[in-house]
Order: C-alpha cells, then structure tokens, then sequence
C-alpha cells in the first residue's frame, strides 16, 4: 500500500500507508522506553527501601495493563461496533485480525502505538501512590486501571467520541494520557493519605533516595517524549512528515523553556542553591504542557508554553503539600497541572496545520479563531479531569473492600522491599526497624535475608582468609585450604584427568626448556 486509503469506510487508525506504519510502530517502541524513565525517576525519588517496589510496579503497570488494553481497552477506545455511543466504544475485544484481512498490518500497528499510549497513563499513577500502597492492591488497581485510561481516550481520539465530535484538540495526550494520569494521582494520594511522619516537622520535600537516577530517568524521558509527539502525526506520508519534524523542535524548544524558568525559580527559592526536583518536574511540566498541541505552534509560542507550564507546575507542588495530599514524585503537579495547561494552550495558540485536519480548519483565540476552540479546550479538561477523580476513587473504594489498598504500619516502616519482595537494604534503617519489632512481630524471615549488594558465602570464605593470614600462612596454602573440595570450573578437569594435568606441565616445561636453551635430559 504506497498511498493513503481513501475508502470513507476505513477508521481514522487504519487509514495509513506503508510508510506511515514504519513510522507509528518505530514510535511505539521508543515510547515503551519511557517505562524505564518513569522507573528511574520515581525510584530515585523515594527512600532506598521502597526502590525495588517502584519497580515491580511498573513491571506491572506494562505486563497486567497491557493485559487488560488487549482484552478491552482498545476495544472501549477505538472498538468498531453498531452499539458505539459518544461514550463508550464496544468492537474488537481481544482483537487479533484474522490472516486474509486487508486492514492486519494496519489493526496492529494501531494497537501497539495506542498500547505505548495506556500504559504511560497508569504508570504515572505508581509514583504517587508510593511508600505506602499494598503491592497486592496496586496490582489490582494496575488491571483495572485499563478502563479509566480507555475511555477518555476514546472521547477524544475515537471516532464515536463526542469530543472528538465537538472538535477537541488533543494530539499526543496533555488531557487523555497526563491530564488523567494527574488527576488519578490526585485521587490515589487522598485515597492512602501521607506517609507516616510525612508532615510531622513541616511541608519540606524528604531527601530523594538516589537523585542520579531521578536525574537518569529525566533524560530517558526526554529521549521518549520525542516520539511521544512526534510520532503523534500518525505517519510520514504527506505533509505529515514535515509536521513530525516540527513536533520535534517544538518539544525541545518548550523544554528549554521549562528548564531555564525552573532553574530561575530554584534559585530564588533557596537563595542561590538548585533543588533537583525543581528542575526535573519543571522539565517535565514543560514537555507534558507542549505535548496536546505539539506541531499546532511555532517555536517562540512552544517556549512561552514550556516557560508557563513549568512555572505553574513548580509552584502547585508546594500548595498541594499544603493541604497534606502526599505526592512523592509531583506526579499531580507535573502531570495534572500540566496537562491542564497544555489543553488550554491550544485553544489559545493554534495554528491549523494545512491540509491536515487536525484541528478542522480552526485557530487559537490569538491567530483570530474565536471562543470556540477555547471552549471545547476547557468543557474537555473540566471531562478529563472529573472522570479521573471520580473513576480513580470509586476503584480504590472497591479494591479495599477486598485488599487493604494501605500498607500495615509495620511493613511500610520495614519498606516494601523487604516485606513484599524479600530485598533487604544495608545502612538504610532497615536493621533499626527489624530490631524495633522483633519483640512483637516474626521476622525469623526477614533476619535470614542477606543484604542485596552481597555475597554471603564469600563473607564466610573470607572469615577463613583472615584467620589463616594471621596464622602467617603463604596466599598459595591459604588459596588450596579456602578452595578445597569446591569445583572452581575448568581447574576441575585437571585433578579428573591427571595424567593429562601432568602432560600438561610436561608440555610447559619442554616449552621454557627450549626458550632458555636448556636440553631436554636436564628436565627429564
């Protein structure tokens, strides 16, 4: 297929060429990287007990999330049924084309580029829901979780959505990926309340866990949220190419915006000295707020945005802990706040990208558009961000009836590293907090586990070393006596066969012999 589809019967989604699919399916798998952004970011931004949890989390948000997107989530968003309404989709569950349908390469490229799409929504919500949410529960809320993405998703990018309909404006997901993401974050912090002693000495940010890797995950998003946007113009044929290149730079324009403000800020704030979060969720404010409208502005209007949406994230970070809703990784400040402004943005900045109808033929309020868009821009994050409160609160109300969604006290002053997964942490608290419960908890577990980092057994090994060096033995006996009756490997073979251990030091000596000019009976 070298041209677009012109059959008025085929779906938006499926209407692509060949070269277009290259595109979308390249796109898809640098997206999926963002997962290890997102678990670099939020694990260096909670205390080292918790990190390995942060990361089985999003293990989960991509194995159970992807999951449930195949049995229904693309099915609710983009389904091709006759029971479609403004709301919901209901087509192609569990879709999987058949061999001689003409649409195949088309249905599944779709699907991979919508799955990139579903699972970053659910793995914003991981991190704020950390250090205290039972792994159990999130895994719960992660295979459900599918269906408050899914269906905003569909108002907006499907062709039954009434969004969509009214002529909303949401290219790469401000409102349906991270204006959900945060408003689902919201709810998750007020739903589990804050950590314990989260606010006992005032509304200072704790201490990241690892800020390299926090800084780390930054830039694999950055490197993501390339082909987050870009890869948004669903292809290259056309003029789409082209756009996709401006998506590009306007992405990097509005982070340099949002990364020199955030500096700026950081600076003022604690008199010359740079927070690191500041400037990661400033970054990230930045590329959320670009993203709805992302090849729709030039380059000075994506700066102005990136500016504006840093700024505006880096201030609600302190107001939401003013009201003690604990977010550990800003995520409904970054992603919330943020995505609101990124809708909005469009309805005052846009630019129609002739001949794509991406906006039907429509500009923002300062290219003369009118109100309209506008509207439409603010009716969908008033939607958006009521359905992922409500969604998100209903959904945590019905899995603590069955799981208790909130850590006993117990095992979120162990970390979850420990009691969920047996990884035990040196130096971190750890021991003080095992040593503290003992007397009215079993941890006979807990105590046999070895320090991740460590090998036990060369710590018994070298118990025998230092003994035996005291004793003044030479490092050959010592190495003989530490490695008797193991099997080191290939110096096994040479006591199985020791007649070829002997033609080998036969051969040797034969060897040195004649380099040194030595006759063969002297060593012999």
């Amino acid at each position: 297929m070298s041209a677009t589809r012109t059959n008025a019967t085929v779906p938006w989604l499926y209407n692509i060429t060949v070269e277009d699919s290259n595109w979308i399916i390249t796109s898809a798998f640098m997206i999926f990287t963002m997962q290890t952004g997102f678990g670099m970011l939020e694990s260096g931004c909670v205390s080292i007990k918790n990190e390995v949890n942060i990361m089985m989390k999003n293990v989960v948000d991509i194995v159970l999330g992807g999951l449930t997107y195949w049995i229904f989530g693309f099915a609710v968003s983009f389904g091709r049924s006759e029971f479609n309404n403004g709301f919901i989709a209901l087509g192609d569950f569990c879709i999987d084309p058949s061999a001689d349908n003409p649409l195949k390469g088309a249905i599944f490229a779709a699907f991979l580029f919508q799955l990139s799409f579903a699972t970053t929504a659910t793995t914003i919500v991981s991190g704020a829901m950390a250090e205290r949410c039972n792994f159990k529960a999130y895994c719960m809320f992660s295979f459900f979780n599918t269906i408050i993405y899914c269906i905003p998703a569909g108002w907006i990018w499907g062709e039954h959505g009434f969004l969509k309909k009214l002529g909303a404006v949401d290219i790469a997901g401000s409102g349906a990926v991270h204006l959900l993401g945060g408003s689902a974050s919201l709810a998750s912090a007020l739903m589990l309340g804050p950590r314990l002693g989260r606010y006992d000495n005032g509304q200072g940010p704790l201490p990241l866990g690892n800020p390299v890797n926090a800084v780390m995950g930054l830039f694999v998003l950055w490197w993501g949220w390339l082909a987050f946007n870009s890869g948004s113009t669903y292809g290259l044929s056309g003029e789409k190419w082209q756009y996709a290149a401006q998506a590009a730079v306007t992405t990097m324009m509005s982070s340099f915006g949002g990364g020199t403000v955030s500096i700026l800020y950081t600076m003022i704030r604690l008199g010359g000295r740079i927070d690191a979060l500041d400037i990661i969720n400033g970054i990230l404010g930045s590329l959320v707020s670009i993203t709805a409208g992302c090849f729709l502005y030039q380059g000075w209007e994506a700066l102005i945005i990136g500016v504006i949406g840093a700024l505006l994230v880096c201030t609600s970070m302190p107001l939401i802990d003013s009201i003690k809703i604990d977010d550990p990784v800003g995520a409904s400040a970054v992603h919330g706040v943020g995505g609101i402004w990124g809708i909005l943005a469009v309805g005052i900045f846009a630019q129609s990208p002739e001949p794509l109808d991406t906006t039907n033929g429509r500009n923002g309020l300062i290219k003369g558009g009118g109100w309209y868009l506008m509207g439409v821009q603010a009716l969908t994050v008033l939607c958006i961000g009521s359905w992922g409160v409500c969604s998100t609160i209903l959904m945590l109300w019905g899995i603590n009836k069955m799981i208790p969604i909130r850590m006993d006290v117990h095992q979120e002053l162990l970390g979850a590293d420990i009691t969920e997964h047996l990884v035990r942490h040196s130096q971190v608290g750890v021991s003080r907090a095992l040593s503290a419960f003992r007397a009215v908890l079993d941890t006979k577990e807990a105590d046999n586990l070895n320090s991740v980092g460590t090998n036990p057994f060369h710590e018994k090994h070298l118990g025998l070393v230092k003994l035996l060096a005291l004793k003044r033995r030479r490092l050959s006996r010592i190495s003989r006596i530490v490695s008797r009756n193991q099997n080191l490997g290939v110096k096994k073979v040479k006591w199985i066969f020791p007649k070829w251990k002997q033609s080998v030091k036969d051969a040797a000596k034969q060897d040195i012999a004649s380099k040194e000019g030595v006759t063969l009976a002297w060593v012999h």
